[in-house]
């Protein structure tokens, strides 16, 4: 099949050339190759400003990234073939990585697969498909995932707001054999069951695997309170990893059920306390009640979601830190998450100081932690790095 061919203008090449692998509309040559001849999810052969051909695009005309590389070899599109081979070389990865067969299998452009994540539950796989182009070619996308997996059932989640960009609708449904409601999975030792239909994203984080495991050291014997806690991603495998007590607060009763439900799977119900409400309110409730944790873990969603929030969004991870120390003992260990793309970790670093400083105590920053390696960072795109989790612990200022 001949594809129809995109141009740069003049030197627009320069940021691809040194491993980018987005283009913006206003680097095209609109003369030569107007981007509204173009359908969204179509793929064309992207060329130089002298006409030489630097690889093939997925394009999404009516958006500011108006084509994304899917490869740097023209005579190589987008179909089951190459899907096969760039899930295999996925696989060989998370394969070296992990001892049971629960990770993020694909994580788009780090992937070089933009606009598909996969997450893999032991044989169930959910998937996301964020751009037009994956979308027109979802039917390959089941047949690559079931050649190279062969998993027993196939869900596409794809209920984000990434898909109204591209003019997609939004739609949950299994399109491969059976997918349960809840599903199993297994981090760092602790067993789990995931809300793959109904809860947020695909149901679970893997991102933060690496960040929970470092929890062991700082909660044996301890009393932990887990905000944000979703499902117990944290506040369970504290449990698990020997925590005396863990309180977890969340605004879903829906999650609240969900932590419940994993406590028993690993035989920590006795151990957990649920309480369901704004966290805000909540860490409020919990000092005005005199109460105080050992370990605080801070693991909220993005209070940054684009970077007009900035100022907003930083309040508000300056309110939160400040809040859980308040409730941590003399020798407290705080654990704060980000998952804010848009927040730098300098940022962080800074708003758990000076938060620290504003209660009169010593803070002493212990461990960073990132996402894990299931969900790689593309070095060219800033983009792909968003996790961030500092372990620090709370001292008197005496």
């Amino acid at each position: 099949m001949s594809l129809p061919s995109l141009r740069l203008k003049a030197n627009a090449d320069r940021r691809l050339r040194a491993g980018h692998l987005w283009i913006y509309s206003n680097e095209i040559d609109v003369a030569a190759t107007p981007l509204q001849g173009l359908a969204a999810g179509q793929q064309a052969i992207l060329e130089s400003a002298s006409g030489k051909p630097l690889g093939v695009v997925a394009v999404s005309p009516n958006n500011l990234i108006c084509a994304r590389l899917l490869s740097r070899d023209a005579k190589l599109m987008l179909d089951k073939s190459l899907l096969v081979h760039r899930l295999n070389v996925a696989l060989s990865l998370r394969e070296r990585l992990f001892d049971k067969p629960c990770y993020r299998l694909v994580y788009g452009d780090s992937d070089l697969l933009p606009g598909l994540v996969v997450d893999r539950f032991f044989d169930i796989l959910v998937v996301q498909l964020a751009s037009a182009t994956m979308e027109q070619h979802k039917d390959e996308v089941i047949a690559a995932l079931v050649q190279v997996l062969k998993p027993s059932g196939i869900l596409f989640k794809n209920d984000s707001a990434a898909r109204d960009a591209e003019g997609l609708g939004r739609y949950v449904e299994t399109v491969y054999g059976e997918v349960p409601d809840w599903v199993a999975l297994e981090e760092n030792g602790v067993k789990f069951e995931a809300p793959v239909r109904e809860g947020q994203k695909t149901g679970w984080f893997y991102d933060h695997r690496m960040n929970r495991a470092r929890l062991a050291p700082y909660v044996a014997g301890k009393r932990v309170l887990d905000l944000f806690s979703y499902i117990g991603g944290w506040g369970v495998q504290a449990g698990a990893f020997g925590a005396s007590e863990v309180f977890c607060v969340d605004a879903s009763g829906f999650a609240l059920d969900g932590v419940e439900r994993n406590a028993a799977l690993n035989g920590i119900s006795e151990k957990l306390t649920c309480i369901e409400g704004d966290v805000f309110e909540a860490l409020k409730e919990l000092k005005a009640a005199e109460e105080r944790f050992d370990v605080v873990i801070a693991d909220p969603p993005a209070f940054i979601k684009r970077k007009k929030d900035l100022k907003n969004g930083e309040g508000a991870y300056r309110r939160l830190n400040e809040q859980a120390m308040r409730l941590l003992n003399k020798d407290g260990i705080l654990v704060s998450a980000s998952c804010s793309m848009h927040l730098p970790e300098d940022d962080l670093n800074g708003i758990l100081l000076t938060s620290a400083r504003h209660l009169d105590r010593n803070l002493q920053l212990l461990e960073r932690g990132g996402q894990g390696p299931d969900h790689p960072v593309h070095p060219a795109i800033p983009e792909t790095r968003y996790i961030k989790s500092i372990t620090c612990r709370l001292l008197p200022n005496s």
